[in-house]
């Protein structure tokens, strides 16, 4: 390595004139060099250009330095490269690449980006499953995002009551930062597609009653064709409950709930057929094949086979919920119901672990905030036996305050176990970028611009290809 022309490439980088960054790096390299080390770098420095095709090139280099590894890091670098260079059938091998390093700490940036590239070639499915697995990522910090990707996929498949439960659970995954106008109006749209004509004008008010969001033409054309359809005495749109339950999602089986909220764990697609066929639609499959029995006995036994494996799927699907900490109720439930019965001056004797003392109920009760108008739990660690809950309770004077609480495993269920008051920290504190190299805390994240050297953090950039954004890359937090 040239170590001067290294170090002037570096110091370039750093200061953000990245053309002077590229020259140096080019020169840093012996003739027949590898160096994942420079090439990362490199490719980092191109996708803020804009250079995508030279990036990927810069990023390929990088892979076959096995002794640098990063490999999921930089095989996703180099897809969202190509998906920016418009090359996504080239993206989907090395996004591929990128999740299946087991290493690789964020793989749900390179399913999202997966999903972008099998939408861009109309393999609609391939992309759906991208998302899903991008939803259920548990590094993943906006679940939501995917999940409305992935109510896009069930719309160009044609299935809109899947999509109108992709961007229900959206919803519920989005937190109140975030602007949720757009995906009331997708499932505006997906509603009317279904012709529940109510559901998508209440969706529709929801996305502009703020007066910060203007529909879309294919938005006001499902708005009109809604009015003009209730306006006929015979419209009658029934319950979304009934309509949700008629497709499929009766009985708390919600396929589209990537963190347990229904009770049920979200089935892989290969295993139950989630993209191609519904249960409902397979025990429907059986009824069919037993009423042929009679005129073809022959049919018999693959009715009987397909009906016991639908029976181990279900008993496969509920064990595995068991063992990842998911039960009935759920942890969400018995918190809300703990805060709630609390606020209402209720019994929460019947929440709590049976193996607390008398003494240890009366503590968790005294830290319990009375009167709460509000609660929302931010979110579980869940484990088979026991779980922790971050929850935040509006107080009945004004503002919020956080909460910890402890469960344990409860036959199927869970009980409380203990509940502190979390407080701010008051220290300062520090902020971590992906690598673990620790910056002040008063360093906003995106302004952070140095990491080691060893490990230049991944970049993105955006699918189209134009204004790409390089986010990750060498100290972004």
């Amino acid at each position: 390595m040239n170590q001067q022309a290294f170090d002037a490439g570096l110091d370039a980088y750093r200061k953000g004139d990245m053309s002077t960054a590229v020259r140096w790096l080019e020169q840093a390299k012996l003739p027949g060099e590898v160096s994942g080390r420079i090439d990362h770098l490199l490719g980092n420095c191109l996708m803020k250009l804009g250079n995508y095709e030279q990036a990927a090139i810069a990023y390929g280099d990088a892979l076959g330095d096995a002794a640098y590894g990063h490999a999921g890091a930089l095989a996703c670098n180099r897809g969202r490269a190509l998906l920016a260079a418009g090359k996504p059938q080239e993206a989907v091998a090395s996004l591929v690449m990128a999740t299946k390093d087991t290493g690789y700490a964020t793989p749900y940036k390179a399913y999202v980006a997966l999903g972008n590239a099998y939408s861009q070639i109309g393999d609609y499915r391939e992309a759906g499953v991208a998302y899903r697995n991008a939803a259920i990522d548990e590094s993943n910090p906006d679940p939501s995002g995917a999940l409305r990707s992935l109510g896009g996929c069930f719309m160009e498949m044609g299935r809109a009551v899947d999509a109108v439960e992709a961007y229900r659970t959206a919803l519920d995954f989005s937190t109140p930062l975030e602007s949720q106008n757009a995906i009331y109006e997708d499932l505006g749209i997906a509603y009317a597609a279904a012709n529940k004509w109510n559901e998508a004008l209440d969706a529709f008010n929801h996305a502009t009653e703020d007066g910060t969001h203007k529909l879309s033409p294919e938005a006001l054309s499902a708005q009109g064709a809604a009015k003009a359809a209730l306006a006929t005495p015979s419209a009658s749109s029934g319950s979304t409950d009934a309509f949700l339950a008629a497709a499929g999602y009766a009985s708390g089986n919600d396929p589209l709930d990537p963190l347990g909220k229904s009770g049920e764990f979200m089935p892989s697609p290969e295993d139950t057929g989630f993209f191609d066929i519904s249960e409902q639609e397979m025990a429907q499959m059986e009824v069919d094949k037993r009423s042929i029995k009679r005129k073809h006995r022959g049919s018999g036994l693959r009715g009987l086979l397909l009906f016991l494996l639908f029976v181990l799927l279900i008993a496969g699907g509920l064990s595995y919920a068991y063992y990842s900490g998911y039960g009935w109720p759920l942890q969400e439930s018995v918190v809300e119901d703990l805060f709630t019965t609390n606020a209402s001056g209720g019994d929460i004797s019947g929440l709590l672990s049976d193996s607390l003392s008398e003494e240890d109920k009366m503590r968790i009760q005294a830290a319990l905030p009375s009167g709460a108008t509000g609660v929302t739990v931010e979110g579980v660690d869940r484990s088979m036996t026991e779980s922790k809950a971050l929850v935040t309770a509006t107080l009945s004077a004004g503002g919020e305050q956080s909460y910890q609480v402890s469960l344990v495993r409860d036959g199927i269920g869970w009980k409380v176990s203990n509940v502190t008051v979390e407080y701010p920290a008051l220290d300062g504190g520090v902020a971590t970028i992906d690598n673990g190299t620790a910056l002040p805390a008063e360093t906003p994240a995106a302004e952070a611009t140095e990491q080691p050297v060893e490990a230049p953090a991944e970049t993105e950039a955006t699918a189209e290809g134009e204004g790409a954004v390089a986010e990750g890359e060498e100290g972004t937090v």
